[in-house]
């Protein structure tokens, strides 16, 4: 399958896209799987993270809905969580601060009363041929945003989730399988896995469960805006599927991992890649 030339701004926006992506707002069904439970998924406003969004409420979890800047796209995940008869609470703001994580945390308190799942999943990525294009401040910024939010999101919301809660780390093919192109992005991400690895040995005595899932090309607004045409167009035709996978593939793993029908996988890195093996 090949995509439109297409080229937008960071952090691109999801109606632009061509072909609008699937985050199963026509097609998931849900089954009571997260009943009662209050979710925090960072970068909800679209791609995988509206998917899980879509995914936690129709499981029946109330879900803050963590942005950047995007509020078109988040107000529909909002809009798509109320239609799904549960609470929806909108946050913005850049996760490269960590008072904004600690903020998040606690607007997610105030709001709730509770936490019972993190999702920590937005993420920054630029395109480079060399590293010499790569700005210092790009580098720390890109850190920042996908690495120490992690970092900062888990260690405040640790006081709140109690025994059954899970923690999980968006990850990528590229924690195992690096695209030079992407460096300082495929860095973050192989430590999202082994931070997530870390924790899931630190907090298991408290009954907390923590993974990271992988996935491979998902075709979302972070593809365009930040991947030149000749990538665009080809992007995830390489894969053993022959095709790039749509953000509704994801959000199954990501209920099986927050649900209790995952109650004994803990520090795993579940891998979404279109056949693209992670070892």
């Amino acid at each position: 399958m090949s995509f439109p030339e297409q080229q937008q701004e960071p952090p691109g926006l999801t109606e632009k896209l061509d072909p609008r992506p699937d985050h199963g707002e026509q097609s998931y069904r849900g089954s009571g799987k997260l009943s009662g439970k209050v979710a925090l998924i960072t970068g909800a406003d679209s791609g995988i993270g509206k998917a899980v969004a879509i995914a936690y409420a129709r499981e029946g979890a109330d879900v803050v809905i963590g942005y950047l800047s995007e509020v078109e796209d988040a107000e529909d995940t909002a809009q798509w969580v109320r239609e799904a008869g549960r609470q929806a609470l909108l946050v913005s703001g850049d996760l490269s601060d960590p008072q904004h994580c600690r903020d998040l945390v606690a607007r997610t308190i105030d709001e709730f009363g509770r936490l019972d799942i993190l999702v920590s999943n937005a993420a920054f990525q630029m395109t480079h041929e060399t590293i010499e294009e790569i700005p210092d401040e790009e580098w720390d910024h890109t850190i920042a945003t996908n690495l120490s939010a992690y970092f900062h999101l888990v260690k405040a919301a640790l006081p709140h989730l109690g025994e059954g809660a899970s923690i999980i780390g968006s990850s990528s093919v590229n924690s195992d399988s690096p695209s030079p192109t992407l460096m300082p992005y495929a860095a973050t991400k192989a430590g999202i896995a082994n931070m997530s690895a870390s924790l899931a040995q630190l907090l298991g005595p408290r009954g907390i469960r923590v993974n990271s899932v992988a996935p491979g090309p998902i075709w979302t607004p972070l593809i365009p805006s930040t991947m030149p045409d000749e990538k665009v167009t080809k992007f995830g035709d390489d894969t053993p599927l022959g095709r790039a996978g749509q953000p509704a593939e994801l959000a199954p793993v990501y209920v099986l991992l927050a649900s209790d029908e995952g109650s004994y996988i803990s520090g795993a890195r579940v891998a979404v890649t279109g056949g693209r093996p992670i070892l």
